[in-house]
């Protein structure tokens, strides 16, 4: 297969093929980053997270002008909780956790208002979008599935939070031989020291999990 695109990246430039290279847009859910989701009633700033609305919704336009795939994930349970673990349910000992009623229907349960993806980000009819039930897109979904059917190598990752699901997912895809491009101004985290971190780790040791780059830099490789 002949690359013959260029992410500007750290640690280094990623050659691309646009064919095989997809979107993947990480849980940007309202509970997560609207005033008062569940994110917010943890006691977190989520305009620390809303930032990344803006850069997203660029990087989106471009991959769907270029015919990229585009595939959205969000967190979440089925109604019965049967898919979430116990220990997913007690940890933090919180008042009102997964399951619970919230500001926006029940926490993190699938079919509710603030599990849905925000409608600046909106799926498209033909963007399949992946249910998880854990902080990796890998773990218990067909993602895989679909990316090796579409002869996907190359990810773009954006979404939220950069130290928790995106970069379990990034950790997961590696494991799976992709090659995985993070832009960092389409990342967030409720914690910036965090985010800091988060993405030095990724393109640390020669891009031991990837690279990081940006949106600016990235519609201008897809243009």
């Amino acid at each position: 297969m002949t690359k013959s695109h260029i992410f500007e990246a750290e640690p280094y430039p990623l050659p691309f093929e646009p064919a095989a290279t997809a979107l993947l847009i990480i849980d940007m859910q309202r509970d997560f980053l609207e005033p008062g989701g569940f994110g917010e009633m943890l006691g977190n700033d989520v305009s620390l997270l809303r930032t990344t609305i803006e850069p997203c919704t660029r990087i989106l336009k471009a991959a769907r002008d270029s015919g990229l795939t585009v595939i959205h994930t969000r967190e979440g349970h089925r109604p019965d909780l049967t898919d979430a673990p116990p220990s997913k349910l007690s940890r933090g000992g919180l008042e009102v956790g997964i399951g619970d009623a919230g500001p926006m229907g029940r926490i993190l349960v699938r079919g509710e208002p603030g599990h849905d993806i925000i409608p600046e980000l909106a799926p498209g009819d033909d963007e399949p979008v992946i249910d998880k039930p854990g902080k990796g897109a890998f773990y218990e979904t067909d993602l895989d599935l679909i990316l090796k059917n579409r002869g996907i190598s190359t990810l773009i990752v954006c979404g939220v939070t950069t130290e928790v699901c995106v970069h379990t997912t990034v950790r997961q895809a590696n494991d799976r031989g992709y090659e995985c491009v993070v832009l960092a101004d389409c990342v967030g985290s409720y914690f910036p020291e965090f985010q800091r971190v988060g993405l030095e780790m990724i393109k640390a040791q020669g891009g031991i999990f990837g690279w990081v780059s940006d949106s600016a830099r990235a519609v201008q490789a897809l243009g």
